[in-house]
């Protein structure tokens, strides 16, 4: 593979997952997350931009490296599972932030992990550091599902 064909992957990898990110980040903390209670563990606001910056700056590396391997056609499964799992993570957001629906966003975000550990089980097969690379991804939205539940209840 040319290194010009390469670094055109990798930018529309960053592209395309970046593009997630901004869509769901158009649904933020607001007034109403604000005043919801909150579990003690619940971290501070400021940390989870960092985080989410480093997770999808991780999953644009894993799919560019599963696309480098073996292609869109050789791959179109993978990468697939890997738009689904971008479209329910920038819906997420919409649901939770937007339009406050917390017990659907919860439902929503056992999807997305769902599609984020078959991505991984997929990418894995290909590639395995791509396959690591979505872990820490899996791990926080483990997390991230815990505390929407957790608000749920607490606010409901």
């Amino acid at each position: 593979m040319s290194t010009q064909r390469s670094v055109f992957g990798a930018l529309i990898a960053l592209a395309v997952t970046f593009g997630a990110a901004y869509i769901g980040s158009r649904f933020s903390v607001d007034e109403w997350y604000r005043a919801l209670s909150k579990p003690s563990w619940n971290p501070p606001n400021w940390l989870f931009g960092p985080v989410w910056s480093l997770l999808y700056l991780l999953m644009a590396v894993s799919v560019w490296l599963v696309w480098k391997e073996e292609g869109f056609q050789a791959a179109i499964i993978p990468l697939g599972i890997f738009l689904l799992q971008l479209v329910l993570n920038a819906a997420w957001s919409w649901l939770f932030f937007g339009l406050h629906k917390m017990g659907i966003a919860f439902t929503e975000i056992l999807a997305l992990w769902a599609a984020i550990l078959l991505c991984i089980i997929l990418f894995w097969r290909i590639n395995p550091i791509s396959g690591i690379l979505l872990v820490p991804y899996l791990l926080w939205v483990t997390f991230a599902a815990a505390l929407n539940f957790t608000l749920w209840q607490l606010n409901t």
